[in-house]
Formats: structure tokens, sequence, C-alpha cells
């Protein structure tokens, strides 16, 4: 299943705007602001999917009945620059436990590149709902990768990707080589190029890189 919050008209378009505006990202703390805020936008529409407990709580003049969540997700990202979405993510699931993942694009000569996995550190994922955030989708390739990585520490229930943008190409190859479809894809946008160096078009360019400064 997908979902593409740029189809429904609020507030979360404004974001995404200010995203990709090459003005504005200029300002990385703005860039990283609206990532985190988007953050929070997934994870409210992701608590309607999942399970829920009826409790009682005592109020000063009496008792309520009320919800819970019935099982708390764990928030997966992939360093670096997942992480003001993931913080969005945990500002909302506040009580969620958390994995991180070093991964990267080693690139070649040719212009071709490899995705390296090198680094987990992750709770045991087993029957979990698992939450794993990457601002782009680019070719698909490192969540598939990091997803496969990540079955090491066990199987998840279900899995909710998100990203703040997408291409179809990474869509494509989400549906034909994720190990299994037990997954939802929440997306921000979803834009049909993708360059000769697999960049997303128009995408936002390097997401990483505005949010925390340029790399050599």
């Amino acid at each position: 299943m997908i979902h593409n919050l740029a189809l429904q008209n609020s507030i979360f378009n404004q974001y995404i705007l200010e995203l990709r505006d090459i003005e504005i990202q200029k300002d990385s703390m703005r860039f990283r602001r609206n990532l985190e805020r988007m953050g929070e936008i997934f994870a409210y529409e992701i608590s309607k999917t999942l399970d829920y407990n009826s409790i009682q709580t005592t109020t000063s003049l009496g008792v309520a009945e009320t919800k819970q969540l019935a099982h708390q997700p764990v928030i997966g990202t992939i360093l670096r620059a997942g992480l003001p979405l993931h913080l969005g993510l945990l500002n909302y699931f506040d009580k969620a436990q958390n994995a991180f993942i070093s991964a990267y694009r080693r690139h070649h000569k040719n212009n071709t590149f490899e995705i390296i996995v090198e680094y987990i550190a992750c709770p045991d994922l087993t029957d979990k709902t698992l939450i794993l955030c990457d601002p782009m989708l680019a070719t698909g390739g490192s969540i598939v990768l990091t997803y496969k990585a990540l079955l090491a520490k066990g199987s998840p229930k279900h899995t909710h990707i998100v990203v703040a943008v997408a291409s179809q190409q990474g869509i494509d190859y989400l549906k034909a080589h994720m190990p299994n479809t037990n997954y939802t894809l929440w997306c921000g946008a979803i834009d049909e190029e993708l360059t000769a160096q697999s960049y997303i078009v128009p995408g936002l360019g390097d997401a990483g890189d505005l949010a925390f400064g340029s790399k050599l």
C-alpha cells in the first residue's frame, strides 16, 4: 500500500515546498525542522493504523474510558540524512525503541555506485511494527538493502517505510525486491525522473548535505 500525502490538501504541502525551494534550503536549521515536522505528521497518520487497548483512566473527578497503543513501534533510520525525520517520528512515538543504520553510496569512476551497510544498532524486531525512514527513495536500493540487513535482528510484523520524496523507479524497485509484501510506503511526494547519478528530479538535492553540511 502506498500513501502519497502530497495528494491531500494540508499544511504538509507547505513543508514539501520549503524543502524543495533552493533559496529556503540555504537555512539548514529550517530544512531540518521541516523534515522533523513532516516526521510528526507521518507519525500521526501511521498511528491511525496501529492497534489500541481500552483502559480506565482515573481523573480528579472520576474514571474515563481511554485508548492507548497496544504495542510501541521500533523507529529505524539510515544515517545521517534520516535523523531529522527520525526525530519527528520519535516526538510522537516517544516510548518507541530505536534502530540506527549506517549506509552510504560508494561511488566509482564510471558513474556507478554500490550501497554499503557498515553498522546497525537495533533491538529485537520479532513481531514488532518497524517504521523505517529515509528522506529520499531514489533507486530504492538503500531501503531494500537496509531492510534485509535488519532481518538479522528479527522479522517485523509490519514495516512502514517513510520518505519525504520518492521516485517512481524507487517505488517499482521496492515492489520487485522487498523480501516480503508486508509493508506500507508513506511518501511526501512522488517524482518521475532520476538523473544518471540516481538523484531524483525535481527532488530537492542531497538531503544529508542540506541538513548537516557538505561532506568530502
